[in-house]
């Protein structure tokens, strides 16, 4: 049994089974207990923990797929590294990948294929965008889901467009879908991948792979020296255009290529709006050829051609066999021709003047599958002219678009009498919607924005994360991803990064009452306090001695805001003098005490009563970020587990004080407490 099935990692992520094996890395269907929900995670294999190159290359992974927010981009939850473990956290697809989807169906209809390759290549399109080039796209990589939506997976090998390439072992294990600058280990830029997508949708057009051969070096110098056979030649029903497509993308010349995915796009939607267009492309590709390599002195191409020549001699032996094995047939099947024609004859005497009538009925027959087809293709075909096709909906959608069928009544496989009614739901099309900007708004006037911009328009989801900033104010939004202005569609996930403030030094207050002022301060100095406000009050104690401190003693409090006041005795005061002692005047002496002014004491503080409190959090599963202030002063500001209940927390103050709390940033609860009653 696999070691890590049924364990938790960092105590979130719960372990069910195997669901994949990579060359380096093992994928597990998993539980994350902190938002209930299933994932996939990728586990570094125990052998490559110590290889520096392959975890670099399982960190490229997850730096690539972290920078890209597509929905035809296999999402990246969370990452954790150490030297004991390395593990990247997914979404979890449900469904198959193209290359297990192809091997089912075999060569895919024109139609399908334009979906699927119009999603790869806007998928890259966003990647692209980032700077990210994929380098391995192959059928293997990209899974296709139940509702005919596709994800691009595996950005084990990407790399920044500006990074030095090489030819990889992973390279050379894809090698039926190499790019010829990736063969020969050249600079690679987004073509590259253009060059792989190309590829793919030979594939999925023809049901066979552009090249083959006996080792993969072999196949190598195919895409380098070698010119594929059309499209159209293994299949004419293929549109001339979408061939033109295909090859264009896959010439061996980078400079013929399309320039960008965004390029290739466009040339798509074109075909689609007009399955019978020409665009009249130079989709002749030129052979580069490697350094060297036409040389007889090369024994790689030698050896191919050595074996080439062993195979065109085998068949030309068996090409001699045959024919004579022929000559001794032909009779035999000129014998079962004439048989075969005779009993046809017979069969169809027989129908039509004898049985016809006995068993004609209404034919049942099978309803096709008309999901993902346009409808107007499909009213125009007449493939489809046994059946009375009307359009019974439609629907908003972000995986079709306009005017494509998503739905069918009855279902694909049906039996249904010719001429039944199949009533379909077409694609309207997706709302798009831009990201408003709210960064620099506080997290409740966001929250707001956000609402307004994006409410009964598209379903979304927010997701937020609290971090420290000594540039942004506590409780303000940081930034947000997608950011302001950048496209959205419905199921769109919004992170938003909401400041913490700064990061504060907190000490514990100590206790300076009956200390000289001199001494208070100096001891409020060690712990990184500063006394702002020194006020003299009437006291039996010593001048001079603090009476009184303005926080409580073990208190904790914000080194660096924390405003300290002590309270500081004027000493005992002054005795009157008995009413039968008259003191005697001098000219030059001070006042006696009565005749001298009164001068007017501070009074002492109230004093600070505390109250315990407690706070009731949200039911429910998860975390959730709580503050608490009592009037201007934030008292809590934490991430608790909503399992907890309830928080408590104790007081103090004097008077009336307003305690409000907030959850996730939305105020839930106020209210007031009076020191003098409540205490």
């Amino acid at each position: 049994m696999d070691k890590y099935i049924g364990k938790m990692l960092d105590n979130r992520y719960e372990i069910l089974e195997v669901i994949g094996t990579g060359g380096m890395a093992m994928v597990y269907k998993a539980r994350c207990h902190r938002l209930n929900r299933l994932v996939a995670v990728k586990i570094l294999k125990d052998e490559y923990l110590q290889d520096d190159d392959f975890r670099m290359r399982f960190h490229a992974e997850s730096q690539a797929v972290a920078m890209l927010s597509h929905p035809n981009i296999v999402s990246v939850y969370d990452v954790s590294k150490s030297s004991q473990i390395e593990y990247i956290v997914m979404e979890l697809i449900d469904g198959m990948s193209l290359k297990e989807y192809m091997q089912k169906k075999g060569a895919l209809s024109w139609r399908e294929a334009l979906h699927f390759i119009t999603q790869i290549m806007r998928a890259l399109e966003h990647a692209h965008s980032r700077g990210i080039i994929h380098r391995d796209i192959k059928p293997h990589n990209v899974m296709t889901l139940r509702d005919g939506s596709v994800k691009v997976t595996d950005f084990g090998i990407a790399h920044l467009t500006n990074a030095p390439s090489t030819l990889t072992q992973e390279a050379l294990g894809s090698v039926h879908y190499i790019s010829p600058e990736q063969a020969k280990g050249g600079k690679l830029d987004c073509r590259t991948d253009i060059y792989s997508a190309g590829v793919v949708l030979y594939e999925m057009l023809t049901g066979r792979l552009p090249f083959d051969g006996d080792s993969p070096v072999a196949v190598a110098l195919q895409h380098i020296n070698t010119v594929p056979p059309r499209p159209r030649e293994i299949d004419p029903s293929i549109p001339e255009g979408l061939e033109e497509i295909t090859l264009k993308a896959m010439n061996c010349d980078m400079e013929k290529r399309y320039s960008s995915a965004t390029e290739m796009l466009e040339s798509l939607e074109e075909f689609r709006k007009d399955p019978d267009i020409s665009f009249n492309y130079d989709v002749d590709a030129d052979s580069e050829g490697l350094s060297g390599s036409e040389s007889g002195d090369d024994p790689l191409r030698e050896l191919i051609e050595k074996r080439k020549r062993k195979k065109r001699l085998r068949r030309e032996e068996e090409e001699v066999r045959d024919r004579s094995k022929r000559a001794g047939r032909v009779s035999v099947l000129a014998g079962i021709a004439a048989v075969l024609v005779f009993i046809l004859a017979l069969t169809y005497f027989l129908w039509t003047f004898f049985f016809r009538d006995l068993f004609t009925t209404s034919p049942e027959i099978t309803v096709p599958d008309l999901v993902g087809k346009t409808l107007s293709d499909v009213l125009t075909d007449s493939e489809y002219s046994d059946f009375k096709i009307i359009e019974g909906s439609s629907e908003e959608s972000d995986v079709y678009v306009e005017g494509t069928i998503l739905k069918q009544e009855p279902a694909n496989g049906t039996l249904v009498k010719k001429g039944n009614t199949i009533s379909v739901t077409v694609s309207a099309g997706s709302k798009i919607v831009s990201m408003p900007s709210v960064v620099g708004n506080s997290w409740r006037q966001a929250q707001q924005i956000i609402k307004n911009t994006l409410d009964n328009k598209i379903l979304y989801s927010i997701e937020t994360f609290y971090m420290l900033s000594d540039d942004v104010a506590d409780g303000s939004v940081i930034s947000t991803e997608p950011e302001a202005g950048e496209r959205l569609r419905s199921g769109a996930n919004i992170t938003v990064i909401i400041s913490k403030g700064q990061d504060v030094t907190i000490t514990a207050m100590p206790n300076v009452v009956g200390q000289p002022l001199d001494a208070a301060k100096s001891e409020l100095e060690a712990h990184g306090l500063t006394v702002d406000t020194v006020k003299s009050v009437e006291s039996e104690e010593a001048a001079g001695t603090v009476v009184y401190q303005n926080y409580a003693p073990g208190s904790e409090v914000e080194v660096q805001s924390a405003s300290v006041t002590l309270y500081v005795s004027l000493g005992p005061p002054p005795e009157k003098p008995s009413p039968s002692v008259e003191p005697s005047k001098e000219p030059d002496q001070f006042p006696a005490p009565d005749e001298a002014p009164e001068e007017e004491s501070t009074p002492a503080p109230p004093k600070e009563k505390e109250l315990m409190i407690t706070v009731a959090l949200p039911t429910g599963d998860g975390t959730v970020y709580l503050e608490i202030w009592q009037d201007d002063v934030r008292l809590i500001a934490d991430t608790y587990e909503r399992s907890l209940g309830s928080v408590e927390l104790v007081i103090k103050g004097t008077g009336k004080s307003k305690i409000s709390v907030y959850c996730d940033g939305v105020l839930t609860s106020t209210k007031t407490i009076d020191f003098e009653l409540d205490g």
